[in-house]
């Protein structure tokens, strides 16, 4: 598949099947979020990988995304490692590459995904729940798993409605 193609085929999925997902799929999504491009290549992320049940469930008890956390295979947790920062705006863009860069290889994989934001509202009750140093701070969770079967469409505005 050619890389546009991945980009406007890629969309968030929100249900997905039981089977699990591999650790060699897991090691190419991670792979693929660490050839991100970051300023001064200083790589300022961190992934805690969960896929135990009960530290799933106690995750979804600070969003509304309860359900998806719930259904997910697997999450993948991305902290900012504030002692790798030296620019915090250039920081969060360079998660945010690294963070789409695993949405593309998710999908590439045959897999699904969620990326999901409104957690970071508690996010320093999430930080204390899972244990992580001072030094990481959480921009964003993962659900990971197969997809279960359904069309799931999308739009954009068009080009000319973007442009300045």
């Amino acid at each position: 598949m050619d890389i546009l193609n991945l980009i406007k085929t890629r969309r968030s999925v929100r249900e997905f099947t039981d089977e699990p997902v591999s650790d060699q799929e897991i090691e190419k999504i991670l792979e693929a979020a660490r050839w991100a491009p970051s300023g001064l290549n200083n790589q300022p992320w961190r992934f805690l990988v969960i896929k135990d049940k009960e530290k799933k469930d106690g995750l979804g008890a600070f969003t509304t995304d309860k359900p998806i956390i719930k259904k997910a295979n697997l999450l993948i947790v991305v902290f900012l490692d504030k002692k790798r920062s030296y620019d915090r705006t250039k920081d969060v863009q360079a998660i945010g590459a690294c963070i789409e860069n695993m949405l593309l290889e998710i999908h590439a994989l045959n897999l699904g995904a969620c990326w999901l934001g409104q957690i970071l509202n508690q996010r320093e009750e999430v930080e204390r729940f899972l244990k992580v140093s001072e030094e990481l701070e959480l921009m964003a969770v993962l659900a990971i798993g197969h997809p279960t079967l359904q069309e799931r469409k999308s739009s954009r505005r068009p080009l000319n409605e973007l442009l300045i």
